[in-house]
């Protein structure tokens, strides 16, 4: 091996890009031109600005890095390998793209420690770093004194060219420029190429102007491949700036180094070969073998270890310090990041009887926020500018806002896929906040990136959907969610939920609380139910129960959801009456059923009672496996109508006598 006649950050630089052409070589799949034209800037902020703990990733004062250009992953793989994170060891970067290994395709945060939120779809990445940086805010303003900061850190991002032409990234960046979130800095790797060749044929808006216009700090690095102090006097500046958002666009070539695909769309997203790859090592003066790092180079960016080790001492200093002066609040912040909930906080959920006054489960829900809300006080959210239709308001708080962000009402405004995202990151930032956001149930399909993300990354969002069927009514077909339900339920690690009345949206609140790796979504009705005599919290847990039962075996068995179930329970009393033996069960959620032992399945749904009935206001898709080859569904396998809600669910058949009639007919 040659003696390298490189300075030691250069050294580091082309570690990091030869990590990245070396894992991609090997794999025969991967994207290795971002890594080498992005890595001098990661290179400065990971070396001089960011403050991680390599041997403690989950340590909670650590800067949250953000690689939203997720298709460029093998550069944190490289950056988490070089600064000491155990969860990337460099037989984990051989193995890039392989099965088992903790270098996949794309960042996963429940894959690999060290990686803060799961990145692929463009776009997704900035908008999770707007949500870190709002937690940030939210409990810097809740917990930090004036004698005590205990909550002091930066989301940083790198994002490219297809994150910013991504509309979801412009919601949340909008969002975050009006919140002035002055800890989020994001730089921009303004390379000019995508996979389909130059940015020019489709891309050639002024970037740093529309910042601008979303109120963001913006900065430009104009040789962003070998000017690093100019990189590392942007950062410093951007960390100045302290009420808004930094966007440094650091113009780069892609596949830098590489003298015949550098700049090119050919080394975007392919592998540059053995002949391409000895030419660029000749081009950078790299005389080392594949995936061989200089020991200089290892040496300096491992004192990253050293350095967070210290970082998180002293961090420790203060909370025990904090701890004397504060401690109520101590114990509660040290609660929430324990992930434990507060002692007792289910005895808050509302109970209801038949005599109660039926509302609409949208309502309900209103009602269990606002219950929960003092029981909870890591419950923030808000709604799509919808908060008067979803009720999703919490009354004991204000809205967050610049100067006001420990209040706990989130004002999204119209950016259903940028809301959902932004959960996301509040939900992965591992500090406890447990997010909710809302819209109308039709609308999920804006936001259905981040819902699968959600699950994805086992990210405990709480979706309020509310308006869930054509029980609408007069907004019509653009507005009722015939098909929607069932798409969502086909999202894997989703929990959907349709509660039939008060106690089931209990059940479905107690379930979401809970559930800290798994999203739920709820949906909610716009007209107003009864509350059932059968209805049980514990029975939504279970999925599905009885909810009103004959004696001895039943002939039939009746499953509803939702608004249906009550509609089923009716239908019931007057198949009794004709001498029928009926058994209704309500489903509010496939999902925690099918989770349930057989022998639970089988006391609801005895295999013995082939005629099955269900009545959903949707598509009948999927309910087949519940009603068996002898059963049947009411739904709706067309798109809605306009007209009043209770004329709407008459005409598509969702009444007594219709349930009665196709029951009859089950039964021959």
């Amino acid at each position: 091996m040659a003696v390298a006649t490189q300075s030691l950050e250069e050294l580091c630089i082309n570690s990091i890009r030869f990590l990245a052409i070396d894992a991609v070589e090997k794999a025969k799949s991967g994207h290795p031109g971002l890594p080498m034209g992005a890595a001098p800037m990661a290179y400065v902020l990971w070396d001089k600005f960011l403050r991680v703990n390599p041997k403690n990733p989950q340590w909670f004062n650590r800067d949250r890095f953000v690689l939203s250009a997720g298709h460029g992953c093998m550069l944190q793989y490289a950056l988490l390998y070089l600064s000491g994170f155990d969860s990337v060891t460099l037989d984990d970067i051989k193995e890039f793209r392989q099965w088992g290994a903790r270098t996949p395709g794309h960042p996963e945060n429940f894959e690999t420690p060290g990686i803060e939120v799961t990145t692929g779809p463009l776009g997704q990445g900035i908008a999770n770093a707007v949500g870190l940086a709002m937690a940030e805010a939210h409990l810097a303003a809740k917990f930090n004194k004036p004698d005590a900061t205990l909550v002091d850190h930066y989301t940083y991002v790198i994002l490219g060219d297809g994150c910013n032409m991504e509309g979801v990234s412009g919601e949340a960046c909008s969002l975050g420029g009006h919140l002035g979130l002055g800890k989020l800095i994001a730089l921009y790797d303004d390379n000019h190429i995508s996979i389909d060749g130059s940015t020019d044929i489709s891309f050639t808006e002024d970037v740093s102007k529309r910042f601008e216009a979303y109120g963001w700090h913006v900065l430009h690095v104009e040789n962003g491949n070998t000017d690093l102090d100019a990189i590392a006097k942007a950062i410093e500046e951007a960390k100045s700036v302290s009420d808004r958002p930094s966007m440094i666009k650091v113009t780069t070539t892609i596949g830098y180094g590489s003298p015949n695909k550098q700049n090119t769309a050919g080394v975007h997203g392919a592998a540059l070969g053995g002949d391409e790859i000895k030419l660029t090592r000749e081009n950078l003066g790299w005389s080392y073998d594949s995936f061989e790092i200089p020991e200089d180079a290892l040496s300096h960016m491992r004192k990253a270890v050293d350095r967070g080790a210290s970082l998180q001492a002293e961090w420790e200093e203060t909370l025990a310090a904090y701890r004397t002066k504060y401690p109520a609040e101590a114990a509660e912040f040290e609660r929430m990041l324990s992930g434990q909930l507060p002692e007792g906080w289910a005895d808050a959920l509302p109970t209801y009887t038949p005599a109660d006054k039926a509302l609409a489960t949208r309502k309900n829900s209103e009602v269990t926020l606002n219950a929960l809300a003092p029981a909870i006080p890591e419950l923030i959210g808000g709604s799509a500018d919808l908060t008067h239709s979803n009720l999703t308001e919490l009354k004991i708080s204000g809205s967050f806002q610049k100067g006001a962000y420990e209040n706990r009402n989130l004002r999204f405004g119209v950016r259903e896929h940028g809301m959902g995202a932004i959960c996301n990151g509040i939900a992965l930032h591992n500090s406890g906040l447990i997010p909710y956001c809302a819209t109308f149930l039709v609308f999920a399909d804006y936001m259905r990136a981040a819902i699968r993300l959600s699950a994805l990354s086992q990210a405990g969002v709480i979706y309020v959907m509310t308006h869930d069927s054509i029980g609408l009514g007069e907004d019509g077909p653009t507005h009722q969610p015939v098909e929607t339900i069932a798409s969502l339920r086909a999202i894997p690690n989703l929990i959907v939920i349709r509660p039939a009345d008060g106690t089931e949206t209990s059940g479905a609140y107690k379930i979401a609380v809970e559930h800290r790796k798994t999203p739920t979504l709820m949906a909610f009705s716009r007209q107003n139910l009864p509350n059932l005599p059968g209805a049980s919290i514990e029975g939504v847990a279970k999925g599905a129960y009885t909810v009103d039962d004959c004696d001895g075996t039943p002939d039939l068995i009746l499953i509803g959801t939702g608004s249906e179930v009550s509609l089923c329970i009716d239908a019931a009393q007057e198949l009794r009456a004709a001498g029928t033996k009926v058994r209704v069960v309500s489903m509010p959620s496939w999902e925690l059923f099918d989770a349930q032992d057989a022998a639970y399945q089988e006391s609801v749904l005895p295999k013995a009672v082939t005629k099955r009935l269900a009545v959903e206001a949707g598509i009948t898709m999927g309910w087949c496996r519940y009603v068996g080859g002898e059963g049947d569904v009411i739904g709706v396998d067309r798109f809605g109508a306009s007209a009043p809600g209770d004329l709407v669910m008459e005409k598509f058949g969702f009444t007594v006598e219709n349930v009665v009639s196709r029951a009859k007919a089950l039964l021959g």
